[in-house]
């Protein structure tokens, strides 16, 4: 997605989720604990990936997408396809998007990545306009002297 920003990576707090539960400090409870909300959001609207699970290593993660922001209104929370997003993206100003991975065979779930996505990432900006005009030696102290 062209437009997506602010990118969060949770790779490392997962590195250190897993490492805890080999060390024995947690149990597989603690992190095998997935609502049946989340996994209904991972059966319809989740994308599944190519990863084993780390706990089971039998089942293949699924990727779920929910989506936060002003303009959403009621749906903000809701879970969405993949597909779904870059539509959004085109309609709405500025939405949050977070990714969490599920095991459906042992409910591992984790917080994958956080990111932005809308419309006021696309290039052709304020800022690019001002830009533009700069560019073209068309500044706002010349247009100011040409209406005079």
């Amino acid at each position: 997605m062209r437009t997506q920003r602010q990118v969060v990576d949770y790779s490392l707090q997962k590195r250190a989720v897993l490492r805890e539960l080999l060390a024995g400090r947690i149990g597989a409870y603690d992190v095998c604990d997935a609502s049946p909300y989340l996994k209904n959001a991972a059966r319809f609207h989740g994308e599944p990936t190519d990863q084993r699970c780390p706990i089971c290593r039998s089942e293949n993660l699924i990727h779920v997408h929910y989506i936060y922001g002003d303009e959403l209104k009621q749906s903000a929370g809701q879970a969405r396809t993949r597909a779904e997003l870059p539509v959004l993206a085109m309609t709405l100003r500025e939405f949050q998007v977070f990714v969490v991975e599920v095991c459906p065979g042992c409910d591992w779930n984790h917080l994958v990545e956080q990111f932005l996505l809308g419309r006021d990432g696309l290039a052709g900006g304020t800022e690019d306009a001002a830009e533009q005009e700069t560019a073209s030696g068309s500044t706002p102290r010349r247009r100011r002297e040409a209406q005079r």
